[in-house]
């Protein structure tokens, strides 16, 4: 079916209430899975952050690279050690994240929106001790860090002369750690810098639909649901694996005065957009109460 002009416009004006409503609010995204490894995905990904921040959105991209560092791992011939699950992160491991994260990865990214004619500066937490952590407590994982405090000064001071920050989470290691670098998940540093700048929201890029009520029936997306309905689906365990840490981490950027927290699909091109200045969305929104 071909699309005319009316069909242009009425999409258009359908985003103009969403582009209204997000000018001058903070938005930041959590980038990472499919989206960072396929091509189309990646240069989606770049053009919707930079219409974002070109109709006035405060757009922060923190971005993960599980892949790429496996895969420099391999190259020098580390072997990789996991604690329930969780990589343990030795100083040679972590000198290869930082080198990966904060290096390849960042200056990629930055580059595609330099490219794309957008502006970003590309950054981590060390810069300005913008993320400072200690090791996590309750299990040794080495060099694996749980964020005690955010300065989002820095990235204030960014976003106000209209370039898009470009975040890797490396964090600065406090305590007996003082100056080292910790690694952090991406999604929580997300989720905290995200409360730190009372962003409006924070969208976590995943590779599944969303909060589905049946994980082997893609229907059964949940598109909306509150913080305290994400206790109860934890409870019934409909909340499993992967996705706990997920809502674990919407939950905390709430708590923390965001006002919406979206669980949303990378695989699908142009998910942010659609998400953001469409009125049917995609993926799961969570929200603090029931409206």
């Amino acid at each position: 079916m071909k699309i005319t002009n009316n069909d242009r416009a009425g999409i258009l004006i359908q985003a103009l209430p969403y582009i209204q409503n997000f000018q001058n609010k903070t938005i930041v995204v959590k980038y990472g899975g499919s989206a960072m490894l396929n091509e189309e995905l990646k240069t989606a990904v770049i053009e919707d952050v930079i219409l974002m921040a070109c109709v006035g959105i405060r757009t922060v991209l923190v971005h993960g690279g599980g892949p790429e560092i496996e895969a420099m791992l391999k190259k020098t011939g580390k072997e990789s050690r996991f604690v329930n699950g969780l990589r343990y992160t030795d100083e040679e491991t972590m000198d290869i994240v930082q080198m990966v994260l904060c290096g390849k990865v960042n200056k990629e990214i930055t580059a595609l929106i330099e490219k794309a004619g957008g502006k970003a500066i590309g950054l981590c937490g060390i810069d300005g001790a913008m993320l400072k952590a200690r090791r996590m407590s309750g299990q040794d994982l080495g060099l694996v860090g749980e964020i005690e405090q955010v300065d989002a000064s820095m990235l204030d001071a960014i976003l106000g002369s209209g370039f898009i920050p470009v975040v890797s989470s490396v964090a600065y290691g406090t305590g007996a750690d003082e100056g080292k670098a910790l690694n952090i998940n991406a999604d929580t540093a997300a989720a905290r810098i995200a409360a730190a700048l009372a962003a409006e929201k924070l969208v976590l890029m995943t590779d599944v639909k969303g909060i589905l009520r049946n994980v082997n029936d893609e229907s059964s997306l949940i598109k909306c649901v509150t913080r305290a309905q994400l206790e109860e689906l934890k409870k019934d365990g409909v909340l499993s694996k992967g996705m706990i840490p997920k809502a674990d981490c919407c939950a905390q950027a709430l708590d923390g005065g965001v006002k919406k927290a979206h669980i949303i699909d990378g695989r699908l091109p142009h998910a942010l957009l659609v998400e953001l200045f469409t009125d049917e969305g995609i993926g799961t929104m969570i929200v603090p109460e029931a409206s």
